[in-house]
């Protein structure tokens, strides 16, 4: 039997650097949907990838960047056995351009990071992360963050 031949199709936006959240949505074969809640601006560099640029980290084999891997790992599930659909609302903040400019919007990230991961669990979706953030929510802002991610989530509210 020949192998399968896949297609993969993605606007190029997602290639864009910046501070973006972004929800995985992860079919393991024969189980209920899992999610991972993420952002990029992490606190290991200055830098703020693009999804694009975290998609093959996540799930790569290079245990410094693919949390999603040891998560799903975790709950037995193998990564090559699921199907995925990523949804990523962004760029929120551009790049930052001095260290003290990527903390800053790093913790206005991380914070909506939290309260989405913590919306999406008390809706009922199954969050395979839980987020750690003391930061204060900016709550104007992460209204139009939760608005552009129930369109692909119903029960968030």
């Amino acid at each position: 039997m020949p192998p399968p031949t896949h297609e993969l199709a993605f606007s190029g936006q997602l290639l864009q650097r910046g501070f973006w959240l972004y929800v995985w949505e992860i079919h393991p074969r024969d189980a209920e949907p899992l999610y991972y809640v993420g952002r990029t601006g992490d606190s290991s560099s200055f830098n703020a990838q693009s999804p694009f640029n975290r998609m093959g980290a996540h799930l790569g084999f290079n245990t410094n960047s693919n949390v999603l891997r040891r998560r799903l790992e975790a709950v037995a599930v193998t990564p090559e056995e699921c199907t995925f659909r990523l949804i990523a609302h962004g760029p929120i903040l551009p790049e930052a351009t001095t260290p003290n400019e990527h903390r800053e919007s790093r913790d206005v990230i991380a914070a909506m990071e939290k309260a989405l991961a913590e919306e999406m669990c008390a809706a009922g979706y199954n969050v395979i992360n839980r987020v750690d953030c003391r930061k204060p929510l900016d709550g104007p802002a992460f209204t139009a963050v939760r608005a552009a991610f129930r369109e692909h989530f119903a029960r968030l509210t």
